[in-house]
């Protein structure tokens, strides 16, 4: 027999009771100085703790559980040796446990062996050590970071269980727990809080609909956000559709810059605009993680799929469940996450000169993506500590033996990682994601240390201090999802004109690939970049290249819409996506007044989109000026063009 009890998981064995407690290091009562990660819930299973300390240690995460039965137990922690996949020496997530007996805080704390450091670069469970309890007692469970640099703890088993490792005992856990789930019901379901998702929201929300915007992280902007900082990219209020780039100008923040302070990029002017909007439900922290759809049609051929009838969400810190209701759904992810999800057709990767008649395609198609890139800051006039030793006065910062040891043709002398600071071309960015990520942190942190502590111009950094590193990468490239048009660069350098033209994209084709530099040093493993532009004049993206050509009832907003590698170097930027969720709001308004589905809006009632998108949803409120990072397309004749 089996029950649990708040996470206490009593099992009947040969008629001694066995005890197992799991801990969810999300669910603890007090994250302390530990982020809750999310971004990873797809590759391993769920959100985690981590220390993003930039080598200061974080302040202790805690919580507290109880012991029935008492004796000896067994604990464990499920954690990796993150830098372990490049470092011959040393751990740089380090942490401990302390546990003690709540009652009797501060006398006599258990602490565990250091965790993350076994070398082992996949999560799996290490053995933190065995521990007696008293039966009926409550205990306080302490996470201490020993480092700063990123330690991470997904759960804690405590067992009396005999066994090389508790996979068998967490997973039976986890799948007694309750799993309720509340039925959410909208008109339309917008997966995804970027800019694309927001305008989206925001444009059908004032055309009527009722939407429900789900978003699996605590803030809004997606790449605009305080947590990765990219500003806003490309032109607005263009023709033919003047209008299209209001509700953008309503959230943009008034400043540019990439990798600046976080009130740069104005998260609550984003927040402020959603919640203002009534026909708006906002679910943060949830994360979109299955899909219901209907049979196929028994008449459909091809690769036709069934509608999607709802989507689940999951909370990346509870675990509680939500399921999505409504006729029309969005992917804004980015990831194409609903798409995939709902067995849409998508592309991942770069398609062949032969297939696409691209001049800028490869010759041969392959996996190769853009990157993505975790950008840093460092700050001068940083309090000045003594070196160990009464050396001279500098900002230390550690020399840790994990750090990758760069050369001077290698190395930044700068105190700005930019967007040139760019990982994962050659790795699977769906299902490795987390490596490109702990890539781009250790080579951020090990430029550091040889600016501050080994190179010949050392002493010029003394007074500077690494401020802060992005833990949430900024992706550019995974799934497109395709439509009924793939755009393609002809499209726009022949400036193709298609009837259902809507907002225009203004950025250059943006490729990025290694920096030949970068890439000899780090053969197979590059983190710097450089970009190709081809410069064009603004071109009106076909409304068919925001849905899907096979799920009947999804649009998709952002950088998953139906484009080739190369045209998606254009359609990539914020204000572009922004404009694209607005056309993608009015859309819906049809389908909503007209019960059809996306495409019949381009088939039956193209008109009527082009009246509202002459029209536009904005307030009509001045906006602060945001005229930066506007890009670099040809305006000389763009008036006689539009």
């Amino acid at each position: 027999m089996k029950r649990l009890i708040a996470g206490v998981l009593l099992m009947g064995l040969s008629s001694a009771w066995a005890e197992t407690v799991v801990l969810e290091c999300e669910q603890f009562a007090n994250h302390g100085g530990w982020s809750v990660d999310s971004q990873f819930i797809d590759e391993m299973g769920s959100s985690y703790l981590l220390a993003h300390g930039l080598g200061h240690p974080v302040a202790d995460a805690s919580t507290t559980f109880e012991v029935k039965k008492g004796g000896e137990y067994a604990i464990w922690v499920r954690t990796m040796d993150w830098t372990a996949k490049w470092a011959k020496q040393g751990s740089a997530g380090k942490f401990q446990l302390e546990i003690e007996v709540l009652s009797m805080r501060n006398r006599s704390p258990w602490l565990s062996e250091p965790m993350g450091t076994d070398g082992n670069s996949s999560w799996h469970w290490q053995k933190a050590g065995v521990r007696k309890f008293a039966a009926n007692t409550r205990y306080f469970l302490r996470l201490k970071d020993l480092t700063g640099f990123d330690g991470r703890c997904d759960a804690i088993v405590v067992t009396t269980e005999k066994s090389e490792s508790p996979d068998k005992l967490y997973t039976l856990s986890t799948s007694t727990r309750p799993t309720a789930t509340t039925d959410c019901h909208a008109d339309l379901v917008v997966a995804g809080g970027g800019i694309a998702g927001i305008c989206t929201a925001i444009s059908a929300a004032r055309l009527g609909l009722k939407v429900a915007l789900v978003q699996d992280r605590p803030v809004l902007g997606g790449a605009n956000s305080s947590e990765v900082r990219v500003h806003l990219g490309g032109y607005q209020n263009l023709g033919p559709y003047p209008r299209l780039g209001d509700v953008v100008a309503e959230i943009g923040p008034a400043k540019g810059g990439n990798a600046q302070p976080a009130e740069r990029y104005e998260d609550d002017r984003k927040m402020a605009a959603v919640k203002a909007e009534k026909n708006i439900t906002l679910v943060l922290n949830c994360r979109v993680v299955g899909a219901e759809t209907a049979p196929r049609p028994e008449t459909a051929c091809g690769t036709a799929q069934g509608r999607i009838l709802a989507v689940i969400g999951r909370d990346v810190v509870t675990g509680a469940r939500t399921r999505f209701v409504a006729p029309l759904f969005v992917d804004c992810t980015g990831d194409g996450c609903v798409g995939a999800l709902a067995g849409a057709d998508w592309r991942l990767g770069r398609e062949s000169k032969a297939e696409t008649g691209e001049k800028d395609a490869v010759d041969v198609a392959d996996k190769q993506i853009l990157g993505a890139s975790c950008q840093w800051y460092a700050v001068r006039n940083a309090k000045v500590e003594k070196r160990g030793g009464g050396g001279e006065d500098t900002v230390v910062f550690p020399n840790e033996p994990w750090m990758i040891r760069f050369n001077e043709e290698a190395v930044d002398y700068t105190l700005h990682g930019d967007w040139n600071w760019e990982t994962g071309m050659f790795r699977d960015q769906l299902n490795d994601f987390e490596t490109v990520r702990d890539y781009a942190m250790l080579v951020a942190y090990s430029n550091w240390n040889h600016v501050k502590n080994i190179g010949p111009r050392k002493n010029e950094f003394a007074d500077a201090e690494l401020a802060w590193v992005a833990y949430v990468a900024g992706k550019r490239e995974t799934r497109r999802l395709m439509g009924d048009h793939i755009l393609t660069y002809d499209d726009v350098f022949e400036e193709r004109p298609y009837p259902d033209g809507t907002c225009c994209t203004t950025w250059a084709i943006d490729l990025h690939y290694p920096m030949p530099a970068n890439q000899r040093n780090y053969d197979g493993e590059p983190f710097r970049s450089i970009c190709t532009h081809d410069k064009h004049y603004p071109y009106p993206i076909p409304y068919r290249c925001f849905y899907s050509r096979n799920v009947p009832n999804l649009f998709m907003a952002g950088r998953d819409i139906s484009v080739t590698h190369v045209a998606l170097g254009t359609t990539r930027v914020m204000r572009t996506h922004g404009m694209m969720g607005e056309v993608v709001g009015m859309a819906a308004s049809i389908c909503k007044k007209h019960g059809c589905d996306p495409r019949g809006v381009y088939t039956d009632h193209l008109d009527e989109l082009k009246a509202l998108m002459t029209k536009g949803v904005g307030l009509g409120k001045k906006q602060p000026p945001q005229t930066y990072n506007q890009g670099s397309c040809k305006f000389s004749e763009l008036s006689s063009r539009l």
